[in-house]
């Protein structure tokens, strides 16, 4: 359980050390509120592994953004605030993914590529979109996104991470694991296991 709420004088020597490079600092300001911005974004995405990676980029977006914070202002609500509006923005973001997937995805968009193929070269020609479509509901937003944008999209980690505002090493994690559980997904829609070699490939550098 987190420890009593600080006192303001508390929180902001906590962010004068922060915003010196203090490591222990923001330690100490995440364990205090962590729990607090994982309930806002659990109830935006009501999942407990995706509602972690959002907290996760709250906490970041929030430590990139201490230096603007009004001192005047009281800390825990301004941070609520930008959770809430970090979780909002990640809503739009991923209502306009399902948009592009509904709309722009057909089945020569899901033909594999030949140095980078992933679960959906198992599937028959007729049943890759909507099984595809099934599978890639199935995965939680932030896994469906970083997939969508790599494997359809065919951006590269860069480009993925600049536009998610994210680190490319969390980046390429999410594109992974959303690999992994698309082809569970997959296999569990087809009610049968692929064979090692239909199974998801790693790409060389992926780590």
């Amino acid at each position: 359980m987190a420890p009593d709420s600080p006192s303001t004088a508390d929180v902001e020597a906590l962010i004068q050390r922060c915003l010196k490079g203090d490591q222990l600092a923001w330690d100490a300001i995440v364990k205090q509120y962590w729990r607090k911005v994982f309930n806002v974004a659990y109830k935006f995405v009501g999942k407990h592994d995706e509602a972690e990676d959002l907290t996760q980029d709250i906490f970041l977006k929030i430590f990139k953004s201490l230096g603007t914070f009004d001192r005047r202002a009281n800390f825990q609500t301004w941070l609520i605030s930008i959770s809430r509006n970090l979780c909002i923005d990640h809503y739009r973001s991923v209502r306009k993914e399902r948009e592009t997937i509904d709309r722009d995805v057909d089945a020569n968009d899901l033909a594999p590529q030949s140095h980078d193929p992933g679960p959906v070269a198992a599937l028959e020609q007729r049943d890759r979109v909507a099984l595809l479509r099934e599978a890639m509901a199935a995965l939680p937003d932030t896994l469906r996104t970083a997939v969508l944008m790599r494997d359809i999209q065919e951006l590269s980690y860069q480009e993925i991470a600049d536009r998610l505002k994210l680190p490319e090493g969390t980046v390429k994690s999410r594109i992974n694991r959303g690999r992994t559980e698309l082809a569970r997904q997959i296999r569990r829609l087809r009610g049968d296991e692929f064979s090692p070699g239909t199974s998801l490939p790693h790409r060389s550098g992926a780590y």
